[in-house]
């Protein structure tokens, strides 16, 4: 694998390209956050190392950065802080795996391992229409780098139009793909949630609808 280690403090970072370098890996040291992205944008790299206190861009910031430029390289996060929010915080930054110092080189390689092993068809990759994208892995949609807050059915609706860009959807598909098991839920419920959405979407700043009504079949992805 390629590997880019985000580490400011060198007496972490030098024994462990060493010790990835003698497991044939590919590896490059980064000093600081800026640094990181620097290497991340000229590189491609497979997985990431990264420290979560980085001088210049702490870590959950490039880490988000990266996920937001598309960045497909596994995130492996390493830091001193141990508790469940840290880690949390951590994942829904978009990272793959979590590790806590110090740590055992055995165990890293060990989750190396483990996150090599995964297929990239498994990976949740950002979905992008325009300047609206949205993250499956931290649910976190924003419109030209502007948070975008939704209820969960705002967000499960407009999930389903980013991943079938083409598809035109009727109301009661929409139904059927996210209120399964309310029975109470009708198509008009459809209706209200969609225009509620296309209204936040104009609110903040948005001058054209993203969902287009297709009269009398249902509603689809504007073309862009």
């Amino acid at each position: 694998m390629r590997i880019l280690i985000v580490e400011d403090d060198d007496r972490i970072a030098k024994p462990l390209a060493e010790d990835l370098k003698h497991q044939h890996h590919a590896v490059d040291i980064a000093g600081d956050g800026i640094e990181g992205w620097e290497y991340a944008q000229a590189g491609n790299y497979d997985l990431i190392l990264l420290d979560l206190m980085l001088p210049r861009l702490d870590g959950i910031t490039l880490c988000k950065r990266l996920r937001a430029s598309n960045c497909n390289a596994f995130i492996l996060m390493l830091t001193a802080r141990d508790t469940t929010p840290d880690k949390i915080i951590g994942l829904d930054a978009g990272a793959d795996d979590y590790l806590v110092k110090p740590f055992e080189l055995e165990e890293l390689a060990a989750r190396i391992r483990a996150l090599s092993r995964r297929s990239p068809e498994t990976r949740q990759l950002i979905l992008i229409h325009g300047e609206l994208q949205l993250d499956p892995s931290s649910c976190h949609v924003t419109y030209a780098g502007k948070p975008l807050s939704l209820t969960p059915k705002e967000y499960m609706i407009l999930e389903c139009f980013l991943k079938n860009p083409t598809q035109i959807l009727t109301r009661s598909a929409i139904l059927d793909k996210l209120w399964e098991f309310d029975k109470l839920s009708g198509e008009e419920t459809v209706k209200t949630h969609i225009t509620n959405l296309r209204k936040k979407l104009r609110a903040i700043g948005s001058s054209e609808d993203f969902i287009e009504t297709v009269y009398g079949v249902g509603y689809r992805l504007c073309p862009k």
